[in-house]
C-alpha cells in the first residue's frame, strides 16, 4: 500500500487517518495494542505522528488489513520477522512498476487505435 505523505517531521492523526484509509479510533486502538507505535503528544494531547511510526503503522496494517493477521499474531510477526519492513517496501517499488506498465500498456493501446 502506497501511502502519500508530504515529507514532515510530524503528522497529525487525521493526516495519517486519511493517508491509511481508517478511522482516527483505529489509529488509537493500534496506539494501544503495538508499543512500537510511540506518538509524541502535546500539553492538550494531540498525538504527532514521526516518519518512524509512519513506517510501524505501515507494517501493521500490511499484516492486519492486507495479509488478514490478527492483532496477536501480527504482534509476533513484528518481533520475529526482522524483513517485514523490507517486504513492504519491496511490494511498494513493484505497485509503482505495475501502475507505469499500465500507463504504458494504455498509450500504446491509444497509438493503436489512431
Amino acid at each position: 500500500m502506497k501511502i502519500n505523505l508530504p515529507d514532515k517531521l510530524y503528522y497529525s492523526i487525521g493526516e495519517v487517518a486519511k493517508a491509511f484509509d481508517v478511522n482516527t479510533s483505529l489509529i488509537r486502538y493500534w496506539e494501544q495494542e503495538f508499543p512500537i507505535i510511540k506518538p509524541k503528544k502535546n500539553r492538550k494531547g494531540n498525538r504527532y505522528f514521526t516518519p518512524e511510526d509512519i513506517k510501524n503503522l505501515q507494517m501493521i496494517y500490511h499484516l492486519v488489513k492486507e495479509k488478514g493477521y490478527t492483532l496477536d499474531g501480527a504482534r509476533v510477526a513484528l518481533t520475529t520477522n526482522s524483513k517485514i519492513s523490507e517486504t513492504i517496501t519491496l511490494i511498494d517499488r513493484l505497485e509503482f512498476v505495475k501502475a507505469e506498465l499500465i500507463k504504458l500498456k494504455e498509450s500504446l493501446g491509444e497509438r493503436d487505435s489512431e
